[in-house]
């Protein structure tokens, strides 16, 4: 039987956290089909899809579904899955993963086990690891259903984009039974985001918490970010003052965040704030409190206080792109 995948995507993206789905439904497949579901117009995701050993493609398409609803995307997965049967679905552990796969799991009278870090199949079942207490506990489990319903945390990656050209993928259009006063969340306001990498995707973060002490101490945080290809996050406390916006919030009730590097830089880093960013391949903590849980859990830390050891990064960062660009470096 198949393994079927929700695929996200944003203007013909494919973030890694899907991709990396992918995979594990293809190792769960064991020989069948792996298939996947895009909700909407078909983005053209055909090669980059058949590339990864997709072999259908599901298009739920309706005058409903547009823009984001969990609702109505959870009825339609439901729907589809009634009609097809597959032997489980795989999505990525996003806010928009989880909340789909919940919403068709309640609709479909389902089990469904959230935030796997692994997951094999056996006769009849599917063995789990899970995450459990915001990452803190990993519990084993098995699951059996008639439809297997997992989402696995994401990990660090490449996004990729859609390319032209033949794909060899069979696309089959899917069209859910949905009324016209159906009940559901809708988009009322669109906010632009800001140019330059998000958060949510960049391979370097760069965080302030309560030891920045100001919005303005977060300027040496954006110059470094910026040197770094990357993009500035926060601790809940930079929020609650108003330093950042929450959109900046990286923690359990904000972005969970699994870049290639993480700087955290006075944040003590409380359990909410660590399920946020435990997803980093490598995490620098920058404290004056060399006891801090996020220094004590960091893979670098620096004690120091980050108003001096930031700069003196960026300083740093600055002297040896001048050396390499053949300029004299500044004299102190």
């Amino acid at each position: 039987m198949s393994v079927f995948t929700i695929i996200e995507h944003d203007d013909g993206v494919v973030p890694a956290a899907c991709l990396q789905a992918l995979t594990i439904a293809g190792e769960l497949a064991a020989g069948d089909t792996v298939e996947a579901v895009v909700f909407g117009p078909d983005p053209g995701l055909g090669s980059v899809l058949a590339a990864n050993g997709v072999t259908t493609l599901h298009v739920v398409d309706h005058e409903l579904v547009t823009d984001y609803s969990p609702e109505i995307y959870g009825e339609s997965l439901a729907q589809l899955l009634k009609q097809a049967g597959p032997a489980g679905v795989v999505a990525a552990g996003t806010d928009r993963g989880n909340e789909i796969m919940a919403q068709a799991a309640a609709r479909s009278r389902l089990p469904l086990a959230t935030n796997c870090v692994a997951v094999t199949a056996d006769p009849g079942a599917w063995t789990l690891t899970r995450a459990r207490v915001g990452g803190l506990l990993l519990e084993d489990a098995e699951l059996t259903a008639s439809t297997k319903l997992v989402t696995v945390v994401p990990g660090p990656g490449d996004d990729v984009s859609a390319s032209p050209g033949a794909s060899g993928l069979l696309t089959q259009t899917f069209v859910p039974d949905l009324a016209a006063d159906f009940v559901h969340s809708r988009l009322v306001e669109r906010t632009e985001r800001g140019s330059g990498v998000t958060l949510a995707t960049a391979r370097v973060v760069v965080s302030g918490g309560r030891g920045v002490g100001s919005s303005e101490g977060f300027a040496p945080l954006e110059e470094l970010a910026d040197l770094l290809g990357g993009a500035v996050g926060c601790s809940r406390v930079a929020t609650s003052n108003g330093w950042r916006p929450h959109s900046d919030q990286v923690g359990q009730t904000g972005t969970k965040v699994s870049p290639e590097l993480y700087i955290a830089c006075g944040i003590s880093g409380a359990t909410q704030h660590w399920v946020g960013c435990m997803g980093a391949k490598t995490i620098l903590a920058i404290n004056t409190d060399p006891e801090a849980p996020m220094v004590t859990r960091a893979t670098y830390a620096v004690t120091g206080d980050v108003h001096e050891v930031v700069p003196a990064v960026v300083a740093e960062i600055r002297r040896r792109a001048d050396i390499r660009a053949g300029r004299r470096p500044a004299l102190a």
